[in-house]
């Protein structure tokens, strides 16, 4: 598939949090229509001074949005959420789209897929992936909904992707849609986005556990408990630095690991006490439902829960990739 030539549009953000306010910024960069919402007033106001237009209430977001309305709600997963879109399908109107960017359960989206479609108002899932950075290198998306509206909307997921880049071309997709080398793909019908970003999630649970295992070895081979002719006193920061450099370990992750090492080689300001945002355990409860062995992903994710009682160097090394990416706060108090 090639990609639509980008147009402007009109779109409305509600909640404007660590993503959300940065989602608003780059669509207003990108010369979109941006009409903006959050619960307290001065990320909205920030945004005003940007360029986007604020709304007082949800009858304002509507108000202020041309038919047919487009409108993305990154607010918290649960309750919240599941409110604002109940209230919105029932302010909205035929032809008008609902779009849920946050971590739901994809099991949320069938349902909330079928509830407005009674409506006859348009429901699309999106799995972000992108965390604080996002502004600047752009968000990954994989996007759940009807195949039309989806291709409507990609004006606005094209502004929002990260774009091929210096990413070198993965030989043999000629012919291929091109959305994905861009940085964002149509994975399927509702709930399909949502339930592959969740597995990301579950996949990055795993990562970051072998980080963090990894380097713990690596730190203990200098403990008094062995032998002192078998101890080395390693530098862990230069180990991440050097495996960032034409290593097969390379990633993002271990960036920020290497970030976080040079910064605080001993990591003292991390609790390591290291929260779990949900995915996970929906990841591992996808691959019970599905009988597929998920032995890595399980145990990184049991790693989590008990970091909470008994905390190590790698668990520190886990929070500061966590805050890396995502601004996830796990200092010590």
């Amino acid at each position: 598939m090639k990609q639509p030539e980008n147009k402007s549009m009109q779109i409305a953000i509600v909640g404007l949090g660590r993503m959300g306010a940065n989602i608003a910024r780059r669509l207003i960069r990108g010369k979109h229509e941006v009409v903006v919402w959050n619960r307290s007033s001065g990320p909205a106001e920030e945004l005003g001074q940007e360029g986007a237009t604020v709304a007082k209430d949800f009858d304002d977001v509507v108000a202020k949005l041309k038919a047919p309305r487009v409108v993305w709600i990154m607010l918290p997963a649960g309750k919240v959420t599941e409110d604002a879109l109940a209230e919105f399908s029932n302010k909205l109107s035929p032809g008008d789209v609902l779009i849920d960017g946050g971590n739901t359960h994809y099991k949320d989206d069938i349902r909330r897929a079928k509830e407005i479609a009674k409506k006859q108002i348009d429901y699309v899932d999106v799995g972000t992936s992108g965390g604080v950075w996002g502004l600047t290198r752009g968000y990954c998306m994989m996007i759940g909904g009807p195949d039309a509206v989806v291709k409507r909307l990609d004006p606005i997921f094209s502004t929002l992707a990260p774009g091929v880049g210096t990413i070198p071309r993965t030989e043999g997709r000629d012919g291929l849609d091109a959305r994905a080398e861009n940085g964002y793909i149509h994975a399927g019908p509702a709930g399909a986005g949502h339930f592959v970003k969740m597995v990301h999630n579950g996949i990055e649970y795993g990562l970051m556990q072998a980080y963090a295992e990894g380097f713990d070895i690596l730190r203990e081979k200098n403990s008094d408990h062995l032998p002192e002719d078998q101890r080395f006193d390693l530098n862990l920061a230069d180990i991440a630095e050097v495996w960032r450099r034409g290593s097969v370990v390379s990633s993002w992750l271990l960036d920020l690991s290497a970030q976080g090492l040079a910064q605080s080689p001993q990591l003292d300001d991390y609790s390591g006490e290291v929260a779990d945002s949900g995915e996970g355990r929906w990841t591992i409860e996808a691959a019970i439902e599905e009988a597929v062995p998920a032995n890595v992903l399980s145990a990184s994710l049991f790693a989590r829960f008990r970091s909470r009682k008994d905390h190590t160097f790698g668990e520190r090394l886990l929070s500061a990739m966590r805050f890396g990416f995502g601004g996830h706060i796990e200092f010590k108090k």
